[in-house]
């Protein structure tokens, strides 16, 4: 049994966005990410979830990088909620940072800056960024969906362009050719693989 075979009928993968995917991580080829709000002190059955697939993938000889998402914490992910998420202080959320990274650590190898903090500048995000992205089909993503029949605030509608911005990062700086993460996050991901086609010509 091959590992994709495997993560298969584990019930890890719900869809893939090419089948080169399946070569990547069967051969070790992948470089790849997983982001993490850190909107508590603590990791949840989700996250789990999330490490146990890293843990899998990294033991074939994949690499990973556990994004601990500073910016995309701030703003809040609207996916599959009906109201806005508590706003967190910088404070805390680097001390949820720390926890989680402190947690991570029982599972993966975070040695030689294989996890990344984020701090961005918004207007050079959106000067970067922001004319590859359409309000049409931002407004039809599936994450927004719920979110849309009581109000998403301009805050969450961000959100998008920042996970976008992230893969799109890493892409460029660490080699990084792939994104795992939880099938409500489809839309973001999707927006990331269509940022780097359309900035750098390739695919991710």
């Amino acid at each position: 049994m091959t590992l994709y075979e495997e993560l298969k009928a584990r019930g890890l993968v719900a869809q893939i966005t090419d089948d080169e995917i399946i070569d990547l991580i069967n051969n070790g080829k992948a470089t790849f990410y997983i982001g993490f709000d850190c909107t508590a002190d603590s990791l949840t059955a989700g996250h789990f979830m999330a490490l146990t697939l890293m843990k899998r993938l990294q033991m074939a000889g994949n690499k990973p990088i556990a994004l601990i998402g500073g910016g995309t914490t701030m703003i809040g992910d609207p996916s599959g909620r009906t109201d806005m998420r508590k706003m967190l202080t910088k404070e805390d959320i680097a001390h949820n940072a720390a926890c989680f990274k402190k947690q991570m650590e029982k599972f993966i190898d975070f040695s030689d800056g294989k996890a990344w903090l984020l701090n961005l500048n918004y207007v050079e995000l959106l000067r970067d960024v922001g004319a590859c992205f359409s309000v049409n089909n931002m407004l039809r993503a599936k994450c927004y969906e719920q979110r849309m029949e009581k109000g998403l605030s301009f805050l969450e509608f961000n959100y998008m362009i920042m996970q976008s911005y992230d893969f799109y990062y890493m892409f460029q700086h660490y080699g990084c050719n792939m994104q795992f993460g939880g099938d409500d996050q489809w839309s973001n991901m999707l927006g990331g693989t269509e940022l780097i086609r359309r900035k750098l010509g390739k695919d991710a």
